[in-house]
């Protein structure tokens, strides 16, 4: 009991001072460094058509001299290229790889100014974090407004299973409310037990005190990046991916000085180089920083210290369709976050020093973290089992090093902008909420250290409505659905993801041959995902089938399998738009196969289920042999495709090639094409165990064998004990 009348008493201490400090900071934000520049001259509208991609690249080897030469398309690259653009800077941005394809994409999807850092500053007495919140939480505003359709408020809700918890919470989540000030989402509010067990059911209610529930932003992390980049296109700016950065080219100043004045590329899908000119070169590579800085000097030490964070995505049923779940303290101090996303819902994250690469991969080890922590927060009724992580990704997180630091997780997210000798600007660390005010500061400080002359002095991106944002609104998919007669589902989807350019998207559609919907093909049958998206994909400057599954679609994020299923079907669209080869085609196939192998957690769930003992009994490993005998009509001692093909004609299904390569890939361990009976044993074991939800060849087999009960039943009832004959 002393202890804790002595935690709510160091609490009450502390709340107190960080509500001075904030009161204080309040009034002195004038003196702030964070403080984040209003539009002088509100930008309208950019009326410039898209440009196609080869006449990005042919601006780009123009040989024009550009103020400004981007590299990175992240977050924050995008950001640097819109800011510069609309203040009236000649503007280029080039990607190795695609917009969002490195950290940008692979985010908890959360807009937010960061609790767990306000508690820091508030118990620390720290005034850089606060500053860094109070800027994070305008930007959550600002990012709220400029993209409704990719964005929305998101109710989270932080269970509380001790009592002395209920104030210390409660009083830490209105200090948030209040540092948000005018810019605030909705106020958070307290929920007893029955009220939080009724908003998410799935909940533990053991020992369950009550809950406080605050609100932050979601979004759709590669698609709101890529809107970024579209945006700063429509305005003028060069943009391009697949573009790398292979050397930076110097000269000398009026001093003497060498200064960064181009750089030479090379095109990833092409192979052709050039040299492009620019007064200014800007490094917005994230985890890639040391990288870009060591080619402008090699002796250079690095300022990056990776982490990487894994999420994986469970089914919807996991959670409520609008209620997220915040973890404050798991069983080694990290947060988690449990959140529902496109009727999915994600877990996560982990934090753990990593290496930097361009394919990250999540581990066993890391899923099985997350799975075991969110076991502490759902009820009996919700088996957290293996089997339904549906995708697992990694991300780096390029978060600043402090060599006095050693851990991690004790570092905040804050950004710095530095400029080398030779004048290369580089942005470095910071968070995806707070992409736009890391741009506006980068791009001030270009002006200065390369004295650039912008038609406008001062940022122009507070507020700026993004790409598909100008005509949205929340009931803008009824019309869709009344015009183009699109499924309601379909016709939410394009909404939230295209805004007023649903329109465009819808237009490309084909005819289903259905009476309802009459247009809109869907690439899979559990998704909204359509063809028209692949068509308008290639004109936002897709050019590989992962590029279109992970950041143009998101199946790839929601599910690996079905992103797998869907994929010869997006191939081939792509190559009616790209002209792709034969060929062509068996390459993006099989590089996109993978990427969703190794990155996106096919292989890693693959692994987890075969490493599970066998744990049949006698009775259910002789069932399973005599299914798999019953399948396997000719005894070869391995199940093909043709006889899967026979066994569903049997059940009376029929079904593509495609899918019956499919049912069969489930298994076929050795991707030889053929099931062993020891692939079907190990599978039946995973699903009892729980690290498969579910198999469709498994399925199968059960109606095979009761197919094949019935017919030995027809033969062995005799003529006269039927009650039949003459």
């Amino acid at each position: 009991m002393a202890s804790r009348f002595r935690k709510i008493g160091i609490t009450t201490v502390g709340l107190c001072a960080g509500t001075a400090l904030a009161a204080w900071a309040f009034n002195n934000q004038n003196d702030s460094p964070y403080k984040v520049q209003m539009a002088a001259k509100p930008v309208r509208r950019a009326k410039r058509p898209l440009p196609l991609r080869n006449e990005q690249v042919a601006k780009l080897q123009s040989g024009e001299e550009f103020d400004v030469l981007i590299i990175g398309g992240g977050a924050t690259g995008a950001g640097c290229a819109l800011d510069a653009v609309t203040r009236g800077l000649k503007t280029a941005l080039v990607e190795a790889d695609d917009f969002a394809s490195g950290t940008s994409s692979r985010s908890t999807k959360l807009i937010h100014g960061g609790v767990r850092y306000l508690q820091k500053a508030i118990l620390g007495l720290d005034f850089e974090q606060y500053r860094m919140v109070k800027e994070a939480l305008h930007e959550r505003a600002n990012m709220l407004q400029s993209a409704p359709h990719l964005t929305h408020p998101l109710p989270i809700m932080l269970p509380v299973y001790q009592w002395w918890q209920v104030p210390y919470y409660w009083v830490g989540i209105k200090a948030y409310d209040f540092v948000a000030g005018d810019r605030n989402v909705k106020s958070s509010y307290y929920l007893s037990k029955k009220d939080a067990l009724e908003l998410f059911p799935m909940l533990k209610g053991e020992k369950l005190c009550g809950a406080i529930v605050y609100y932050d932003g979601q979004q759709d992390d590669a698609r709101m990046n890529l809107a970024v980049a579209l945006t700063a296109a429509r305005h003028g700016a060069a943009v391009c991916n697949h573009l790398q950065v292979t050397e930076l080219f110097k000269k000398k100043d009026a001093t003497g000085a060498e200064v960064l004045c181009g750089a030479k590329v090379k095109d990833c899908i092409t192979n052709k180089e050039w040299t492009i000119k620019a007064k200014c070169i800007i490094n917005a590579t994230g985890p890639f920083t040391d990288h870009i800085r060591k080619m402008d000097d090699p002796n250079v030490k690095g300022i990056c210290c990776p982490s990487s964070g894994v999420h994986i995505v469970l089914p919807g049923y996991y959670s409520p369709d609008q209620m997220g779940l915040l973890d404050p303290s798991t069983s080694d101090g990290r947060v988690i976050f449990f959140l529902p996303w496109q009727r999915q819902t994600i877990a996560g994250t982990t934090d753990l020093p990593c290496d930097v690469t361009h394919n990250p991969k999540p581990t066993e080890d890391e899923i099985q973290f997350i799975l075991t922590e969110i076991k502490n927060y759902l009820n009996k009724d919700v088996e957290v089992r293996r089997g339904d992580v549906l995708s697992a990704w990694s991300g780096i997180r390029p978060l600043v090093s402090d060599p006095n630091k050693e851990d991690t997780q004790s570092l905040a997210r804050n950004h710095i902008v530095h400029v080398s000798p030779s004048k290369l600007v580089t942005i470095a660390g910071g968070k995806w909420t707070t992409y736009r005010a890391m741009a506006c500061h980068t791009i001030d400080a270009a002006v200065e250290a390369c004295n650039l002359k912008p038609e406008s002095v001062e940022c122009q991106t507070d507020g700026l409505l993004i790409e598909g944002a100008h005509g949205w609104t929340p009931t803008m998919y009824i019309r869709l659905v009344q015009d183009f007669g699109l499924d309601c589902e379909v016709a939410q989807h394009l909404a939230k993801s295209y805004g007023d350019r649903a329109f465009a998207v819808a237009k490309l559609a084909t005819l289903t041959g259905k009476r309802w919907p009459i247009i809109g093909k869907k690439m899979h049958p559990e998704f909204p995902y359509i063809d028209a998206e692949i068509r308008y994909g290639v004109r936002e400057y897709a050019c590989t089938a992962v590029d279109m599954i992970a950041r143009r679609l998101r199946l790839a994020f929601l599910n690996c399998q079905a992103a797998q299923e869907a994929l010869p079907g997006i191939v081939d669209i792509m190559a009616e738009e790209l002209k792709w080869s034969k060929e062509e085609k068996e390459k993006q196939l099989k590089t996109a196969t993978e990427f969703l192998s190794n990155e996106m957690g096919m292989m890693v769930n693959r692994a987890s289920r075969d490493k599970i003992p066998i744990n049949l009994t006698k009775e259910e490993i002789q069932q399973t042999i005599k299914r798999f005998q019953i399948i396997d009509k000719e005894n070869k001692g391995y199940v093909s495709i043709n006889d899967i093909r026979r066994g569903l004609k049997n059940a009376g299904t029929k079904l593509s090639s495609e899918d019956m390569h499919s049912i069969l890939n489930e298994l076929d361990v050795a991707y030889n094409g053929r099931l062993e009976l020891s692939d079907y044993i190990q599978m039946m074991s995973a699903i009892k165990s729980g690290n498969v939800a579910y198999s469709r060849f498994a399925r199968m087999a059960e109606l095979e064998e009761e197919q094949h009960e019935k017919e030995k039943l027809k033969k062995k009832i005799s003529v006269e004990r039927s009650g039949g004959g003459l």
